[in-house]
């Protein structure tokens, strides 16, 4: 009996060393090297950073909230509120430990106040008006000034509700004492807004539950830069959301570690295995991964509607044989203004209240059918805000693969043709319109299939990476001698 029992627990006490052993080689495995050198300063492609002074130890930052003009693709500009000139407004680097103080005026016409999102302050720093603090009138100034006993990606942004979803938002990042392991070679962040602009007009109905224009950093593909990697370096992508809705943040050709949230870098134990990771309004994730594949990879939100630009219903029955479920809608209708009918009659269901874009009124005769150069060109030249001066599209006919495809005979017959505006790249593309250092070496054509909230993480083999950088530092040298000339 004794040698069963004996048996039996040698069975099991070598079973659990296994475990252990394969637990312990798991963990080995995960847990992060040491971090050597100094951390990457964090880069927000398409927004500058925010410079300071220093006061007596003191890191002093000067913020302007007031209303600026953001173009978010060639040609199209919109009127926000942001700071400093910019939507999202410029990005707040600082270090764990630090004494910062931001000395803020309100330039807008009405009393805001700016909440630092995630930051544990004391109450009348929090900058919540009525409650911690008194508003902050037009023209006045009010000076915030704490410690940073925190580290990790944050941000900041007013707390007047509206006043978030018309551009006013931007990142806070706080560098650790102690460096985070294991190091990256790049340390990006990207900024997620979205905004509702009829054809129209230039202004956002910040009262709006559906969006047309989303964003990176204050840009829609294919204006949005690129990310530069070098080949086997280690990156780090912070993201922040403030709008109406949460994104899933997809990124094609790697597998990556979720290493943080709004509220601190997360123990190593707790990062998750992913390619998509679902960013919250009001939350920030990190991602880090290893750029061991070469290549120009997508990084995107996920909803499809969210990788359009101008994103509206289509014109013209939904089927092409006779009758069909209405695509798109005069301008009152897609403003929600009915002229005849019911709002669920089978011909309004999909349009009303929804006519947000280019081609959502029935009131311009034309087909849902792919658009000719030419309409192209009078819809756009007819929209306000629009710098027909860099308007696209004049010399897309030539450009290599991007030729208007042949289509079936019997095209014209499915229902729900046509979807996809592959039909239209040669209109969309806008190569030379968003040429940049970054976009070097692309195809030709790739800008006509890159759209709202999408950019390119481009991981390039040494001597591109070093031909990228070289036309960078060109450029820079460039805007100095602008600015001595002036």
């Amino acid at each position: 009996m004794n040698a069963r029992r004996n048996f039996f627990r040698n069975i099991f006490t070598v079973g659990a060393g296994v475990a252990v052993s394969q637990l312990a080689s798991a963990q080995q495995a995960h847990a992060p090297e040491p971090a050597t050198g100094a951390p990457p300063s964090v880069l927000t492609p398409d927004v500058e950073d925010l410079p300071f002074t220093i006061d007596n130890g003191v890191k002093v930052f000067n913020l302007i909230a007031e209303p600026v003009k953001q173009t978010v693709i060639p040609g199209r500009a919109f009127d926000l509120w942001g700071f400093n000139g910019s939507a999202p407004g410029p990005t707040i680097q600082a270090n764990e430990g630090d004494r910062v103080r931001v000395v803020f005026d309100n330039h807008l016409p009405e009393p805001t106040g700016i909440h630092w999102h995630g930051l544990e302050l004391p109450i009348e720093m929090d900058g919540v008006p009525g409650i911690g603090q008194k508003p902050i009138m037009p023209g006045e100034r009010f000076v915030y000034e704490f410690p940073l006993h925190q580290n990790g990606t944050f941000f900041y942004h007013p707390h007047m509700a509206m006043q978030e979803m018309v551009g006013m938002l931007g990142g806070f990042i706080i560098h650790p004492k102690i460096p985070y392991a294991p190091r990256v070679e790049k340390d990006y962040l990207i900024a997620l807004q979205e905004y509702a602009v009829l054809p129209n007009s230039t202004i956002p109905n910040s009262m709006n539950m559906e969006f047309n224009w989303l964003t990176f950093n204050g840009k829609c593909g294919p204006a949005s830069t690129p990310l530069i990697i070098k080949h086997g370096e280690r990156v780090r992508i912070r993201i922040i959301n403030l709008g109406m809705d949460h994104h899933p943040i997809h990124l094609h050709g790697f597998t990556f570690w979720e290493t943080g949230r709004e509220g601190a870098r997360q123990p190593d134990t707790l990062w998750h295995r992913g390619n998509t990771t679902l960013v919250g309004v009001a939350q920030a994730r990190d991602i880090e991964f290893v750029a061991d594949r070469v290549g120009d990879w997508m990084f995107h939100c996920h909803l499809p509607h969210h990788m359009m630009n101008q994103m509206s219903s289509n014109v013209g029955p939904m089927t092409r044989l006779g009758q069909g479920m209405q695509g798109g809608a005069s301008m009152e209708e897609a403003m929600g203004m009915l002229r005849d009918g019911h709002a669920t009659a089978d011909n309004k269901a999909p349009s009303l209240g929804r006519g947000l874009g280019v081609g959502s009124t029935v009131d311009m005769a034309r087909s849902n059918g792919p658009l000719s150069q030419s309409e192209a060109d009078k819809a756009m030249t007819n929209m306000p805000g629009m710098d027909h001066s860099k308007m696209p599209g004049q010399d897309h006919g030539t450009m290599p693969g991007m030729n208007m495809p042949e289509l079936p005979k019997n095209a014209n017959q499915v229902p729900l043709f046509p979807q996809d505006a592959f039909m239209e790249g040669p209109m969309m593309a806008m190569d030379k319109e968003v040429d940049k250092p970054e976009t070097y070496g692309l195809p030709p054509g790739w800008s006509g299939f890159s759209g709202g909230m999408m950019t390119l993480v481009r991981v390039l083999p040494s001597d591109q990476y070093e031909k990228i950088m070289d036309l960078k530092a060109r450029q820079r040298a460039q805007k100095q001698q602008e600015i001595y000339a002036k």
